[in-house]
C-alpha cells in the first residue's frame, strides 16, 4: 500500500488533515488530483450531508450533520471514517465525476486500494448507497455560512 492510509486516517485532527488523506488515497489509486478546494460550512436540510456544485471550488457540507457527527458517541475512528468517505465522495465530483454510480464504485475502489474492504469506511460506502439521494446544489438556499480556514493548503502560495 506504500503510505500508511489507514494511520494517516486514524491521527486526522481536522477536516484539513482528513481532506489531505483523501486526495493522497485519489491520487494514488486514480492517479489524479486537484487543488485550491474550500470547505463551506452551512445549515442545511438533514438528508443533505454534502453537496459539490459542479463549476466550483467548494465543497458545503451541512454544519448540522458535522456537529452531529462530532457530538456522538461514535469512536474517533468511526467519524473519520465516515468524514473520510464523504469528503471523497465529494472531492471526486470535483473532479467532473457526475454519474452517481461511477462515484460510489471510484469511491469503493479507492477505499479498498488505500484502506482495504474490512475497514469502516469500506462498509459506510457500500451501506449508505441504498439510501443516496442525489441533491441539486441550486435548490439549496445556503443562508449563514462558515469557510474553514487550512482546508487544502497543498499548492497554496503567498499572494501578495
Amino acid at each position: 500500500m506504500g503510505e500508511d492510509f489507514r494511520a494517516m486516517l486514524e491521527r486526522a485532527e481536522s477536516l484539513g488533515d482528513l481532506f489531505r488523506v483523501v486526495k493522497k488515497a485519489v491520487e494514488r489509486v486514480l492517479g489524479v488530483r486537484r487543488a485550491g478546494l474550500e470547505l463551506i460550512l452551512v445549515n442545511l436540510p438533514g438528508e443533505v450531508e454534502a453537496v459539490h456544485e459542479m463549476g466550483s471550488n467548494a465543497i458545503i457540507m451541512n454544519r448540522r450533520y458535522l456537529r452531529a457527527l462530532l457530538g456522538s458517541s461514535r469512536s474517533k475512528l468511526e467519524v473519520n471514517s465516515r468524514l473520510f468517505s464523504l469528503l471523497l465522495r465529494e472531492y471526486l465530483r470535483s473532479l467532473g465525476v457526475l454519474d452517481e454510480e461511477e462515484v460510489r464504485m471510484l469511491s469503493l475502489r479507492v477505499i479498498r486500494e488505500a484502506l482495504g474492504e474490512d475497514h469502516p469506511a469500506y462498509r459506510m460506502v457500500v451501506e449508505e448507497a441504498s439510501e443516496h439521494r442525489a441533491i441539486v446544489s441550486h435548490d439549496l438556499e445556503l443562508g449563514d455560512t462558515e469557510t474553514v480556514k487550512d482546508f487544502d493548503t497543498d499548492n497554496t502560495q503567498y499572494i501578495g
